[in-house]
């Protein structure tokens, strides 16, 4: 193929390949392109949910926080709850399928060695 030959393909392909390379920086090669533009609205959406999740956690917290400050027995409530803690003349049976829990669960190796 010579120069004359490229030269014509060229001139006669200019708008379509303009527009094709134009189309290629906008979608794809720029920074600010649609496909970086797509990520980071995932991103935003990913984002958001966790804000949901963690204000969720946040108001719990608070109005259990409200609750003791209110009304201090609700501390031995919120240990036998949350803690799994208990007085000396009881037991605890921990029933749960969630394997957090259970492994979070205080041993006490001097009531094991005892019985």
């Amino acid at each position: 193929m010579n120069k004359t030959a490229l030269y014509s393909i060229l001139s006669r392909y200019k708008y379509l390949i303009t527009f094709i390379i134009g189309i290629f920086i906008v979608g794809f090669a720029d920074s600010n392109s649609l496909y970086h533009r797509v990520l980071l609205q995932y991103e935003i959406q990913d984002l958001k949910s966790e804000i949901e999740q963690y204000t969720k956690i946040y108001e719990d917290d608070k109005s259990q926080l409200r609750d003791l400050e209110r009304d201090p027995r609700n501390i031995e409530r919120i240990a036998r709850e949350r803690y799994f803690m208990k007085t000396d003349d009881e037991d605890i049976f921990v029933l749960s399928t969630d394997p957090r829990s259970i492994n979070d669960f205080p041993t006490n190796k001097s009531d094991e060695s005892e019985h």
